[in-house]
């Protein structure tokens, strides 16, 4: 006789729980929902045909909704492996986030799963929550207009960022592991988290941060290279709203506008003051918002994505009608400067309304650590499986401190909350609204939320070869 342990019972409980507050069919309702379908595409990377994943939605890759408009979506895996699809950075309840198990399966291939909440407004992706499937490009933007995005007299554009190989993941995964991935920027080789914990900036001069521990075939804007890039057509004069997404696997970005001044309007979905500058970073999983007026010349603007600590380079290009269009060549004559390893680009985002001013009911230091030899990323020293929950009662306000004492940086993703970056190296600072905060190497950064759904939220580095390898664990709130 087939016997079932308590703690099965318990979590298939759980599943059918989930399914039951699942979304009935939107038919209902009487509002059709939007089809987005897990598929295989082809693309074109330098000349060479790449087999990769993709979110197909009705007008192409990913899904644009407007105000006011519900996520009411059927998602169809029409790959031949199941999969699961997160929602980066909104807020579904907890049964529909996309977490292999918690508490949901992953759809079987053919099946489809209903979807149906009301979505934060901004600029947000959508990704599987298994990291080699985001690695072969399972990932397409989520884009959320606001009222004011659709009375505003400008053109929206969209830069979607990607680091791609035409191995497999579990390939790439092989060599990084046995130290053979490339990358740039050095690294401490062996030296262990226990060695460097008490370490600062000052006792590291002799220790080079690690940049990027993979050289990949290509980076990708919008799928294609700057061999063959997008051009977008614009008008003179006209302002542009420019969604920069991060959905590289393990690639930070810096934006150069060039010779069209820019400003940064909103990280991660959520409207700062205004930043004016012509280079902006991004980590993995963050997205920035940029506003460009153009000059009333005609011309073309390229807007370029530089690899940190690299050479390597992406990008698109604005143009007006009949403006010449020269090649921009893949590599910069120099490489680009390490990201925000000062938080001096953080520390300049404030948010145009911070939280509101109440006593913080409970803090946890959350410890990001790691090695590069061997290659296991770990929270609190422990990998996922191994981990020990960060706990909180739904409705408190909690600071999170995260204390980075690996010699890599780390894009933290927290699901099923916005949170408002508080500190920056023990300095109190209003800073943004944010769902995934980059914590540089032998730095500390505090974020304050309010905790919500009682249930099980991810916590993770967005680095994808650091989750794949365990680093995450998990916000488990209680009623």
């Amino acid at each position: 006789m087939n016997t079932i342990s308590r703690r099965g019972f318990l979590a298939a409980g759980a599943a059918m729980l989930a399914y039951s507050q699942l979304p009935k069919f939107a038919a209902a309702q009487g509002v059709a929902p939007l089809s987005l379908q897990a598929a295989t595409r082809t693309l074109d990377v330098d000349g060479r045909a790449a087999t990769v994943f993709g979110l197909a939605g009705p007008s192409g890759q990913g899904l644009v909704l407007d105000a006011g408009q519900r996520f009411r979506v059927d998602l169809t895996n029409n790959l031949d492996v199941s999969t699961i699809i997160h929602w980066h950075g909104q807020i579904p309840p907890n049964a529909q986030d996309g977490v292999p198990d918690l508490p949901l399966p992953m759809l079987a291939p053919g099946e489809t799963r209903s979807y149906d909440f009301e979505p934060l407004p901004g600029t947000f992706w959508m990704h599987s929550h298994v990291p080699i499937q985001e690695m072969q490009l399972l990932a397409a933007p989520l884009i959320v207009r606001s009222k004011e995005d659709l009375a505003a007299d400008r053109q929206e554009v969209v830069l979607f960022l990607h680091d791609f190989s035409f191995k497999t993941p579990q390939e790439v995964m092989a060599e990084i592991e046995e130290g053979h991935g490339g990358g740039h920027g050095g690294g401490h080789g062996g030296g262990h988290m226990s060695d460097m914990a008490g370490m600062d900036h000052g006792a590291m001069d002799g220790m080079a941060m690690d940049l990027n521990d993979y050289d990949w075939d290509a980076y990708l804007a919008n799928d294609r290279t700057l061999s063959d890039p997008e051009v977008v057509q614009v008008e003179r004069g006209g302002r542009i709203r420019l969604r920069v997404i991060n959905a590289a696997a393990a690639t930070v970005f810096w934006i150069e506008t060039g010779k069209a001044q820019a400003r940064l309007v909103a990280v991660d979905g959520h409207a700062i003051q205004p930043v004016q500058g012509t280079r902006f970073g991004l980590a993995m999983g963050q997205r920035l918002d940029l506003e460009i007026d153009l000059p009333q010349d005609g011309g073309a603007w390229p807007i370029l994505a530089l690899r940190e600590g690299a050479r390597e380079r992406t990008g698109l290009i604005l143009a007006t009608p009949g403006a010449e269009i020269r090649r921009i060549d893949t590599l910069a004559e120099t490489d680009a400067p390490a990201f925000d390893t000062d938080l001096s680009q953080e520390s300049r985002l404030i948010a145009l309304n911070a939280l509101t001013s109440r006593p913080v009911d409970r803090s946890h230091i959350v410890t990001l650590g790691g090695t590069m030899q061997p290659y296991v990323w770990t929270i609190d020293g422990a990998v996922w499986g191994q981990h020990r929950p960060v706990s909180a009662k739904s409705g408190e306000r909690v600071v999170l401190s995260f204390h980075n004492v690996s010699m890599m940086g780390h894009p933290m993703h927290l699901h099923g909350h916005v949170f408002q970056v508080v500190g920056l190296n023990g300095r109190a600072v209003s800073g943004a609204f944010r769902d995934t905060v980059y914590v540089p190497s032998m730095s500390k950064v505090d974020i304050a939320l309010d905790a919500g759904e009682a249930a099980r939220w991810m916590l993770h580095c967005h680095h994808m070869p650091h989750l794949e390898t365990g680093m995450m664990t998990e916000f488990a709130v209680s009623a």
